[in-house]
């Protein structure tokens, strides 16, 4: 992908119809899945923000899903290390219940 600040905003103005301007992350990944590119606003200029991986590939988003997809800061950040966002619950540790001795009362406080 030799897509620069100009080519990506033009497909981000054209292809996608936004507003490059809006503050908003636009993510470009190659065909291979190895590297990404991200393009936003920051106030005072466009940041480009590019990243290849050694050995993994990018997470392949779903095609068949319609619409823009929305990432949270923890996701994008899960992605852009490489990690699979399928798995993300499911190799999580359930959930731990511990069942605390119940303490005795506090006094009330001195006012």
């Amino acid at each position: 992908m030799r897509a620069s600040y100009d080519t990506l905003f033009g497909k981000v103005k054209g292809v996608l119809g936004k507003d490059p301007f809006s503050g908003h992350l636009f993510v470009f990944i190659n065909s291979r899945r190895t590297l990404v590119k991200c393009l936003f606003w920051d106030g005072t200029g466009l940041v480009l923000l590019c990243k290849r991986l050694h050995e993994r590939l990018f997470y392949r988003i779903n095609p068949m899903l319609q619409g823009e997809v929305v990432l949270t800061a923890a996701e994008f950040a899960l992605f852009f290390e490489g990690a699979d966002l399928d798995k993300r619950f499911v190799e999580s540790p359930r959930e731990i219940k511990k069942s605390f001795p119940m303490c005795q009362e506090l006094p009330p406080p001195n006012l």
